[in-house]
This record gives C-alpha cells, structure tokens and sequence, in this order.
C-alpha cells in the first residue's frame, strides 16, 4: 500500500514506468507545468497539441527548450480533443489529458462511442479524486460526473472506485457510505441507498471490497467520532473509499479539502478503457502532475 504520491512517483521510477501522454490544448501555463514536470522526472513521453507559438513561449518561459518536445498543431479546441484521443485508440499515445479547453468539450471527446470507445457499454463513467490522508491514500467519489446517482449508478460508483483502489495497490478496500447522518431515515434516500448498499456488499452482489453505511462524514472517518455514537464498523474511522451521496457533497467536499486544509490531491476519469488525465483549471501544477501519476497506475 502506498502512503503518499511521493511513494507511487518512486514506484514508477523504480519499475521504469513510462507513458505517452497526448495533451490537448497544451496552451495552459498550469497544466502544460505539470506536464513538463513529468517529463523532467521522466515518466512521461508528452505530444504537445495545440497553437505552437503559444505552447513554444510557455515552454521558454519555464526554462523549457521547445525543440525537445513534439508538438502538434491544430487550432480548434474540439479538434485538439478528438486529435489527442484518436493518438490514443490508434496507440500512439497511452493517455489523453485536457488542456485549456471547456469540461464538456473534452467530455463528448471521451464519450464518443463510435470513434474511440473509451466507455463500454453498460459501464458507468465517474470522476474520483485520490487525496494523501493521514499518512495513506483515500478515494472519495464522485466529485464531478455523476449529479444525483441512484443505488444502481452508486454500486458502479463503488466498483469503479474499487478497480481504481487495486490500481494504487490498495488491496480490498473499505467502502464508507456517507451521508448526513450515521441512522437510516426514508425521508433522506442517501440513507436507504447505503443500507441496501451495506447489505448488498455482505451477500457478495458487490465484491472485491467491505461496505458499510450510512455515516455521517465525521465517523467515516474518525475511529474517535464512530466510538462516541456507538458505531462498531470494521469501515468506520478506516476507510480507503468514501461514497459521496451526490455530486455537490462531493465537489464541495473536495474542494474544501484544498481550500480549507491544503491536502494534495489527484482527479481521475474511472470507468473507461484507457487512463483519461481530466483536471479542474483550479487545481495546481503540483496537483496535476500527481493526477498523471495516478493515470500512470491506471495503465500497469
């Protein structure tokens, strides 16, 4: 198991892990930092797309020699997306990553079935974001996709977790199901859906990892908060993944956490068939370079 990003980043050197990664819209100072980082640390091969004279005077202002990257003309932010993922699907590159472009303009890249395939049928695509917490790595999910997920989409939430947890060597992950409160009430359907949630993991319909729920955020996560409301959990105050109820929980809990108490962080695409590097334009170049870490993970 790892600890930090720091351990997954020597994990990569150690094993001589490189991947390509085909930026879209490189044009962005924060995001083509990141980039240029990971070259420089060399677990990355980068494929630059984009306007060249803009990405050629970012680079010089890092200190970068533009000669030493490939760098790919094309203009139109929609094309820069398709560009970057047809490199993937014809396996010139590992991973595409979204550059200075709208959200949704590199999603309809991404889901676009009948070019790339990246979504398999029947497979739901989220975001999670993997956060260093007291000495160890969590998941929380989903923080950006998925607005008001119901059990079915909540049990795809889990297992796309799940898949990402054994990626970063976390082996059986604990699965927290959080809500307001830690007690069941059928007026709060959050509540109901981690019950079923729980019940459903202990009769194996959800395998691969421990479920349980409903807690509230402070005893999923403090061993200390669970014991003062009587809550004996082998999940509670130990989780690897937190289940959000809904997208604004999540986002705003992900936020906060860089906002409000600095934890480092990484965001990744789970559901697809290759690693998709999909950062927010407010994350920093240190939190960037560590989603590529994790998309390198998603590809051993």
């Amino acid at each position: 198991m790892f600890h930090s990003f720091k351990e997954i980043e020597e994990y990569i050197l150690e094993k001589n892990i490189k991947k390509r990664l085909a930026l879209a819209n490189a044009q962005d100072e924060d995001t083509l930092s990141a980039v240029v980082m990971a070259a420089k640390r060399g677990v990355i091969e980068p494929v630059l797309i984009g306007v060249p004279e803009k990405i050629k005077e970012l680079l010089k202002s890092m200190g970068e020699n533009p000669e030493a990257y490939e760098i790919l003309e094309e203009r139109d932010e929609r094309k820069a997306g398709m560009l970057a993922c047809q490199m993937v699907k014809d396996g010139e590159a590992d991973m595409p990553m979204k550059g200075l472009m709208q959200t949704a303009t590199f999603m309809r890249c991404i889901l676009d079935k009948e070019r790339y395939g990246f979504v398999p049928d029947g497979a739901l695509l989220s975001q999670a974001t993997v956060m260093e917490f007291q000495d160890r790595m969590m998941i929380v999910t989903d923080c950006a996709v998925n607005v008001t997920p119901d059990y079915n989409d909540k049990v795809k939430l889990i297992r796309n977790a799940v898949k990402l947890a054994g990626d970063i060597h976390i082996e059986y992950p604990k699965v927290a199901v959080v809500s307001a409160l830690e007690t069941v009430n059928p007026k709060m359907q959050s509540t109901v859906d981690a019950a079923m949630l729980s019940k459903a993991a202990d009769r194996g319909q959800i395998k691969g990892c421990i479920v349980d729920g409903p807690f509230g955020l402070d005893n999923a996560i403090s061993e200390e908060a669970a014991l003062c409301k009587g809550i004996k959990s082998p999940v509670a105050g130990k989780p690897d993944i937190l289940l959000m109820p809904d997208l604004c929980a999540g986002n705003i809990f992900t936020k906060s956490i860089h906002y409000f108490a600095n934890i480092v962080s990484s965001g990744t695409l789970c559901g697809t068939t290759v690693p998709v590097v999909m950062t927010s334009r407010t994350d920093s170049p240190e939190d960037k370079y560590y989603s590529i870490l994790t998309a390198i993970m998603q590809c051993v």
